[in-house]
């Protein structure tokens, strides 16, 4: 199943006034921002009993970045709420890095993403209820935020606020938008009735049988197509809500995502399936965990049916015997609860599973009142690498939670996230609007269109640096689409290079041309330019229709 929806072709560019020099390549622009950033870390010490050790020094810990250690550059304890003391000696004048000052209070961001797609309405607001009732939680520094994703595009419910009468209506909101879990158990179900139909006749799969038939291949590629635009959505969302103060907490209240798309789909107690070109968990999920440990959420994944009572009822019943039944009903459990483990386990929270669900905020609440945040100063390579981080503490007898590591990631990949945040969430902060002009579709195929669009950039407003022969600047364009059925196109790269002989008075503009192949269906299309001297986002938001 493909995800290239969209293939740019370049047509023409036209700057005012454009003057490459003649008879030979030109060279390369060289633009470099200088920015510290710390990876901070919330950690969280308990004792043989669950309860939160306090009064510990940065000397008790040791802190390891693949397996090498790294000294702590920024330490500081919250306890209950409050700075208690920064480590002597330590500055905090780095980016990145808190302003703490002892004895004053820290609060937590709590942001609220709400899976209408996976979630089935009576179960999603039970949750959601239960949250409501739990507000008197929060601190009088805290802050609450709520996003609803229906499997295309986010909603903001609400932003950053301390209002309990605000946060109840959007919480009212919530419970009253559709939610599509139904649509997924029938298709769960009828792929169990394949599986079924297939026992009767006869046909039957051994247990060292590793492959997916077609019906089961297709299945399990949907359900993989599913988690990830849930997965973008959240990572989306996450980007949106970047920098609220104090700690940032992520309450993910999912409806339900397999961690394993394709044992998932095969569901048969025993089988070992091992079919090449789906990706697991892992991969799945590293767009939302990498943003996450990126910006600093903590996240507490919820799980919103708690026991999925209906796996254990007529339909998955009558695919084999009953106890069997029910030990297939407890593998498919078993592969949704472990996506939320995962993703707690990777950003340092915790996974809220079955009747905890009903106190989600009371226990994130509880859970980040007192922790240490410590900070290190990585070596910077921007090349998309994952590094693993292990916090250890030198006191026996004690437990650390942390975050498992963070992604060193690259100028490209941050910006073609953020066009995909641009893309799912509309605009967000920095971003400058871009003239955009569309054309009449073409129609390619049964299938594909081709679409003209012309682009409006604002020369005024770009960095250019010396060259021979004038003033030149190298850009980034991105183009994104999101089409009537939830389809992404990949974001592609395309450098584009303007030269101009002179500084361009205001108003002017680079006039850039392209060609957009896209299915002749209702398409979203986010196109970008990126300035990476001054790390701006021009962008700009079109439907286009067939």
């Amino acid at each position: 199943m493909s995800r290239r929806l969209l293939v740019p072709a370049v047509a023409c560019l036209l700057a005012w006034p454009l003057a490459p020099a003649a008879g030979q390549a030109p060279p390369p622009v060289f633009g470099e921002t200088l920015e510290v950033r710390v990876v901070n870390l919330e950690v969280v010490v308990t004792d043989r009993d669950g309860l939160p050790v306090t009064g510990l020094a940065s000397e008790d810990f040791r802190l390891t970045v693949g397996g090498r250690e790294v000294p702590i550059r920024y330490f500081s304890e919250v306890r209950g709420g409050d700075v208690i003391d920064l480590a002597p000696g330590v500055s905090t004048a780095v980016a990145g890095v808190p302003d703490l000052v002892p004895g004053t209070p820290v609060g937590t961001s709590y942001l609220v993403f709400v899976d209408d797609f996976f979630s089935i309405a009576k179960d999603r607001n039970r949750v959601l209820r239960s949250l409501g009732d739990q507000l008197g939680r929060l601190g009088p520094e805290d802050r609450l935020a709520m996003v609803a994703f229906d499997g295309v595009r986010l909603e903001m419910l609400t932003s950053w606020t301390q209002s309990s009468p605000v946060i109840q209506r959007a919480i009212q909101k919530a419970t009253e938008r559709p939610a599509l879990g139904l649509q997924r158990l029938s298709e769960r179900r009828s792929m169990a009735a394949d599986q079924r139909l297939r026992r009767d006749l006869g046909v039957s799969r051994g247990a060292l049988d590793s492959r997916l038939d077609i019906t089961e291949r297709y299945f399990a590629e949907r359900i993989e197509q599913q988690v990830a635009s849930a997965v973008a959505g959240v990572a989306a969302a996450l980007r949106g809500f970047a920098n609220p103060p104090g700690r940032k907490v992520l309450l993910l209240l999912s409806g339900g995502w397999p961690y394993d798309p394709a044992d998932y789909a095969a569901n048969e107690l025993g089988r070992l399936v091992t079919e090449p070109g789906l990706q697991r968990g892992d991969r799945l999920l590293a767009p939302m965990v990498d943003t996450a440990n990126q910006l600093g959420y903590t996240v507490y994944a919820v799980d919103v049916p708690g026991v999925d009572s209906e796996s254990l009822g007529s339909a998955d019943s009558a695919e084999v015997p009953a106890l069997d039944a029910a030990s297939a009903a407890f593998q498919r459990e078993s592969n949704v609860q472990w996506t939320l483990q995962y993703v707690a386990q990777e950003t340092g929270g915790r996974a809220l599973l079955n009747a905890r669900r009903l106190q989600a905020l009371e226990r994130a609440a509880a859970d980040t009142r007192s922790y240490y945040w410590i900070g290190f100063v990585p070596d910077w390579q921007g090349n998309d690498a994952r590094h693993r981080v292990d916090v250890q503490v030198l006191r026996q007898g004690l437990e650390v939670r942390s975050r498992a590591g963070y992604v060193d990631m690259s100028r490209q990949t941050e910006v073609g996230m953020a066009v995909e945040s641009v893309l799912l969430f509309g605009d967000g902060p920095g971003v400058r609007p871009l003239a955009v002009r569309v054309g009449r579709p073409e129609r390619l195929s049964g299938s594909t269109m081709r679409v003209p669009i012309e682009l409006g950039i604002p020369l005024d407003h770009l960095t250019f640096v010396p060259v021979a022969g004038g003033l030149a600047t190298e850009l980034e364009l991105r183009v994104a689409a999101l089409d009537e059925r939830g389809q992404r196109s990949e974001v592609p790269l395309i450098p584009v290079r303007l030269q101009v002989a002179e500084p361009p008075p205001p108003g002017r503009f680079a006039r850039y041309e392209t060609a957009l192949e896209l299915r002749r269906l209702r398409n979203q299309v986010v196109v970008a330019v990126y300035d990476p001297v001054r790390g701006t986002i021009y962008s700009a938001t079109v439907d286009i229709r067939p």
